[in-house]
């Protein structure tokens, strides 16, 4: 029967990986420049909207944006230098997350992590959201009412397209994003030069600001008045972090890799907000209702260019702008389902957050960051104001420097504690130790002159999240003291391992009476299935059969070392059950497969299985909680009903044995 859900998929999303190939981290993987735009994206996007929060916060002081400007470029330079270091000393990822956890304690590490994961979400709408009003500026004014469909739309192509894999969702944007790169690097050489004989000019009008200022405020009322506007274009520095979250989809060397990919996104980011804010002054750009400042600033500078040339090249930067803010959803689609992965890891998130699909992809993270995306962005249309906007990026802009601070922080405790093993720890120390000082500044201003226009609402918004974390931590451990009475076995079990008596070798009758169980390791669960199973059917089988199926996810999907590695341990887990039923004089015998869905694989082994052995009769056991709840049916898999499923289907018996904890 032809499976019509399989063709859809092919097409939409794209075949299964191979997982034997050879070559497969090779092809899924991203070089310096691809991770540049993937991963670089949201950095780059804030250009075109962080250079003209500083600039219009400054009012008429706008030559005091000169300031704004190196310490713009300061900072990018010294959190990128920061991060640089935080990618050497984890190699495999994990970003703010991880940093924290490891340097400071988890519950800091779980802060950072629901901070990061509001981040991407917010990343993700904002970005659409910011797009859309870019590309819908455009076009006539009656086309507006379709801005919410559109925006929908993109989230949801963007959630299939970051579906079929990271490389083929980054290079979709690679002409893009060039494009925008080009038309603003040239904009900004062209303006200067045009411009030089004004540098002077500009130097004078700095200089009349900071006296004029100082006569007015004084001292700290111009630092005051810098220090806003630095604030205020705080978003000008998100997107940093996604490089070291999302390291794992680097090539490799994935250091060396990750250090280049820092290298690109700091200095195009320094060069493209440094440049703007420096063509402000020499245009004497002004607000003008209804446009973006560098909407502005190109209409100025191509006014005295051939019509047809002006306008063409207005039209490309602006729509290219427009375009990488939507690219910049990328990074959210990247990062926020890597974080989700690595929590669920360690089981602060529901673990099916760490699984991989069949293209290799964190699927359900991505999934989900789509879905509160659509939320957010839906929620933003019906409320259909600045206000909320607004509300949206500060949000994003705390979550982020939540993040920065507490990474910068267990940096320097780190260097510090390693100062006598460490050759140039004071240097170390110093890049993190400024990082913490200027992200951390950052946060605090953010908070204090945001907090009663949306910034309470991340501190309420982030905190339920890490509440809920703590609650899936907590049922994740009360299950593994459960499982520990299980476990009991598995020491008696080993006792008899280390008995050294002759392992008889039965021979195998194909047609008798055959056990297969499916077991996930040598553990409680898998022998109290089979007791179970030797106790209610005693003397019935002949033979006995243990599968087991080694799953990527996102814990162990990190290079082709793991996967062997993944391979052997399967094997010498199962190998264990056919020694112990050999040992009592039963003819036994394993099978492992590796893959990402557990019931295809399963499924697949089982029915091989079933051709050799006609009277075959396979087994699971399922995990029973007596407190049952749709909170612990979201927390843990059913996948052996799936599996009982696709076996009846073909015509083979399974039995499912509760085992209650």
């Amino acid at each position: 029967m032809f499976n019509w859900f399989g063709a859809v998929k092919n097409v939409v999303i794209g075949r299964a990986r191979n997982l034997s190939d050879a070559s497969l981290f090779h092809k899924t993987s991203l070089v310096a420049l691809l991770a540049w735009v993937g991963l670089g994206a949201d950095g780059l996007s804030s250009s075109c909207y962080g250079p003209e929060a500083a600039f219009v916060a400054l009012h008429n002081h706008t030559f005091l944006s000169l300031f704004v400007a190196a310490a713009s470029v300061l900072t990018i330079v010294v959190i990128c230098a920061s991060y640089s270091q935080i990618i050497e000393l984890f190699p495999t990822g994990g970003g703010g997350y991880l940093v924290a956890s490891k340097l400071l304690s988890p519950t800091a590490g779980v802060v950072s992590g629901c901070a990061l994961i509001g981040d991407y979400v917010l990343t993700i709408a904002i970005s659409v959201a910011s797009g859309t009003d870019a590309l819908f500026s455009l076009f006539p004014e009656n086309w507006l009412h379709y801005k919410t469909a559109f925006a929908v739309g993109g989230i949801i192509f963007l959630t299939v397209l970051n579906l079929r894999g990271v490389k083929e969702s980054v290079l979709l944007w690679l002409p893009v994003f060039f494009l925008f790169l080009g038309t603003f690097i040239f904009a900004i050489f062209y303006g200067v030069i045009s411009h030089v004989g004004d540098l002077p000019g500009i130097a004078q009008g700095l200089r009349a600001d900071v006296h004029s200022d100082y006569s007015e405020v004084g001292l700290w009322g111009m630092l005051i008045l810098i220090l806003r506007a630095y604030s205020l274009g705080a978003g000008t520095y998100t997107g940093i972090e996604a490089v070291s979250n999302g390291l794992s989809v680097l090539r490799e060397p994935r250091v060396q890799t990750g250090k280049r990919t820092m290298v690109y996104m700091g200095a195009s980011l320094s060069f493209v907000v440094g440049g703007l804010l420096l063509t402000y002054l020499l245009y004497h750009v002004a607000p003008v209702e209804g446009k973006t400042l560098n909407a502005v600033l190109l209409e100025q500078m191509t006014s005295a260019w051939p019509g047809w040339l002006g306008k063409t090249f207005v039209m490309a930067a602006l729509v290219s702008s427009a375009a990488l803010l939507l690219i910049a959803a990328q990074t959210g689609f990247l990062g926020g389902p890597r974080v989700l992965a690595n929590m669920a890891v360690d089981r602060w998130m529901p673990t099916r957050f760490a699984t991989l699909s069949d293209r290799l992809v964190t699927q359900n993270g991505v999934l989900l960051m789509g879905l509160a995306a659509l939320v957010v962005t839906v929620l933003v249309a019906v409320m259909s104001t600045q206000a909320a906007v607004a509300v949206l990026v500060v949000l994003y802009s705390i979550n982020v420097f939540i993040t920065f601070s507490l990474s910068q922080l267990g940096m320097v405790r780190h260097w510090w504690a390693e100062r006598a093993r460490t050759p140039k720890w004071k240097r170390k120390i110093f890049v993190n130790g400024f990082g913490l000082l200027l992200t951390s500044g950052i946060l605090v201003s953010l908070c204090f002159v945001k907090f009663f226009e949306g910034g309470w609402i991340t501190l309420i918004v982030t905190g339920l999240l890490v509440w809920a974390s703590f609650g899936v931590k907590r049922h994740y451990a009360r299950t593994q003291v459960r499982l520990q009475r299980l476990n009991e076995l598995v020491s008696v079990a080993t006792l008899k391992e280390a008995d050294n008596t002759p392992v008889p070798v039965i021979p195998c009758d194909p047609g008798g009476r055959t056990a297969v169980f499916l077991v996930n390791g040598f553990n409680g669960l898998g022998l109290h299935t089979l007791l179970a199973v030797m106790r209610m059917f005693p003397k019935v089988y002949q033979n006995f059969i243990f599968v087991q199926v080694g799953i990527l996810d996102a814990g162990n999907f990190k290079g082709a070392a793991e996967v062997d590695n993944l391979r052997d341990h399967s094997q010498r887990e199962v190998e264990r059950y056919v020694a112990y039923m050999k040992r009592h004089g039963f003819y036994a015998e394993s099978k492992i497969a590796l893959g990402t869905d557990i019931v295809d694989e399963a499924a697949n082994a089982c029915d091989a299985i079933a051709q050799r052995f006609p009277q075959a009769q396979f087994f699971a056991g399922q995990l029973v909680f007596q407190d049952d709840s749709l909170v612990t049916r979201l927390l843990h898999n059913h996948t052996v009903f799936e599996l009982q499923r696709r076996l009846y289907r073909h015509g083979w018996p399974m039995l499912i044995l509760p085992i209650q904890v």
